[in-house]
């Protein structure tokens, strides 16, 4: 059957920014650099043309930043660290293992 995805594997790291919030900010903490850290990795290893990371705008789980999740499996990491980039790209993008220390569950 023919997706009609154009990535197979597509990266949202939270880069939002808050001005004067008791609530912690992932763009403060580090979301741009991993944004570009992920981008990196992806595009050192060829993945670009299936895999794509990009900015995003809050993922409302503040509290756990710096977010990413990863589509289409919906799966977000919290308090995710530049060092985490190289373990989320292997484990999770090539091999299909979500790096589960990282991994934030929901109760619904």
């Amino acid at each position: 059957m023919e997706s009609n995805l154009k990535f197979d594997k597509h990266v949202f790291v939270c880069t939002n920014q808050r001005v004067n919030s008791e609530r912690p900010s992932c763009g403060e903490e580090h979301g741009m650099e991993l944004v570009k850290a992920f981008k990196k990795e992806i595009k050192d290893r060829g993945l670009n043309v299936d895999m794509r990371a990009q900015k995003a705008g809050c993922l409302d789980l503040c509290e756990f930043g710096p977010n990413v999740v990863v589509y289409p499996e919906g799966v977000f990491y919290g308090h995710v660290q530049l060092a985490d980039v190289l373990e989320i790209v292997e484990e999770h993008l090539i091999n299909g293992r979500p790096v589960e220390r990282l991994r934030l569950k929901f109760q619904r």
